[in-house]
């Protein structure tokens, strides 16, 4: 592993622990060169993913991608970063136990949709006003009404 500092590659880990999502390792290493200190993450390899859009297009599947669309729901809400990055490993490990090779973006949608609903009410309404691309005050009032039963 090269030192993010000075490039050498001559690093050790110090330390080791599992993330509380069980899918990734976090290491904590010294660059034997310069002597700074950095944190990795080791993530298990998971076969490729396929994105089937609404267009029937496809695409690789990114992590990003679904990571913008929360964040920019929970844009000016109580909601800390480590619940959503818990929230996103939780719809990636959903997604990626189908072991399936090509997914359809509107599942992917709903299990976001699935998920903002328990993590943020208006975060939820947020996500769901461009995902289902309410046409009309009425759409979302329903939708307004479901969440609030």
């Amino acid at each position: 592993m090269k030192c993010p500092f000075c490039n050498q590659e001559n690093t050790r880990v110090i330390d080791s622990r599992p993330v509380p999502d069980n899918n990734s390792i976090r290491r904590r290493r010294q660059c034997d060169e310069c002597g700074k200190r950095f944190t990795t993450y080791e993530k298990n390899e998971t076969i490729p993913l396929t994105v089937i859009k609404k267009d029937q297009s496809r695409e690789q599947y990114e992590r990003r991608k679904i990571q913008d669309g929360i964040t920019r729901a929970c844009y000016k809400r109580p909601v800390p970063v480590e619940k959503i990055e818990s929230v996103m490993d939780e719809i990636e490990t959903e997604v990626f136990n189908r072991e399936e090779k090509e997914i359809p973006s509107s599942l992917i949608g709903e299990i976001v949709m699935d998920k903002l609903k328990d993590l943020d009410a208006v975060a939820y309404v947020r996500f769901a006003s461009v995902y289902r691309e309410f046409k009309d005050v009425d759409t979302f009032m329903d939708e307004l009404k479901k969440i609030m039963k």
